[in-house]
């Protein structure tokens, strides 16, 4: 499983997305809490130019806090433009820096979540490539700051659009997609699953 190569498919794709949205689209709300849809692309790009030493410093200004140093990145492009912000992503299709870290997963991951973020709340869904969304329900039980395997601990969660499955105990199933997104933590989704163990699921998710 080449995470480099999927990361760039996902990552070429988001750009041309982010081309067809309206000046109105890039200030709506997206899934993730507090953010619009231009803060979570500014964020997606934030570690991509800023070499080690910015990596270094970046991560020392945030003390090792995920939040806090996700929080110094999006600060730091959170004025750019859209058309800024996509010709950043276009430069760095290949992930660099921490999103290239552990084979590429750090990129792949929230490449594909990042970009059902903003899609959802624009009413534009996408079948997400299954030889994509496959590794990506993996990756995100594992990844780091994600670890969805601990909101999925004690549960069986199979995917009913494509041959995926993990753990043991009360099933909660669903599309591909909606997984992915409840076991990264998205709260809303949830509501999608169904199974014995959607209830338990629902109450880590909030």
């Amino acid at each position: 499983m080449n995470l480099r190569a999927l990361a760039r498919e996902e990552r070429t794709d988001l750009a041309a997305f982010l081309e067809t949205l309206s000046p109105e689209d890039w200030e709506t709300p997206s899934l993730c809490e507090g953010w619009r849809i231009r803060d979570v692309i500014a964020h997606a790009i934030s570690f991509d130019e800023i070499g080690l030493r910015g990596h270094v410093e970046r991560f020392a200004r945030g003390r090792l806090n995920p939040n806090r140093i996700n929080a110094i990145g999006h600060a730091e492009y959170a004025g750019c433009e859209p058309e800024e912000l996509i010709a950043i992503l276009r430069r760095n299709l290949d992930p660099s820096g921490f999103p290239a870290a552990f084979g590429g997963m750090i990129g792949f991951a929230d490449g594909l979540i990042h970009h059902q973020d903003i899609r959802r709340p624009l009413g534009r869904p996408r079948e997400i490539p299954a030889e994509r969304l496959r590794p990506a329900l993996s990756v995100a039980l594992f990844a780091p700051v994600l670890l969805g395997v601990l909101r999925v601990r004690g549960l069986r969660v199979e995917a009913t659009d494509l041959d995926w499955s993990f753990g043991r105990g009360p099933v909660v199933r669903g599309p591909g997609e909606a997984l992915l997104l409840t076991i990264a933590g998205r709260p809303g989704v949830v509501e999608e699953l169904e199974g014995e163990g959607q209830p338990l699921l629902a109450s880590r998710v909030g």
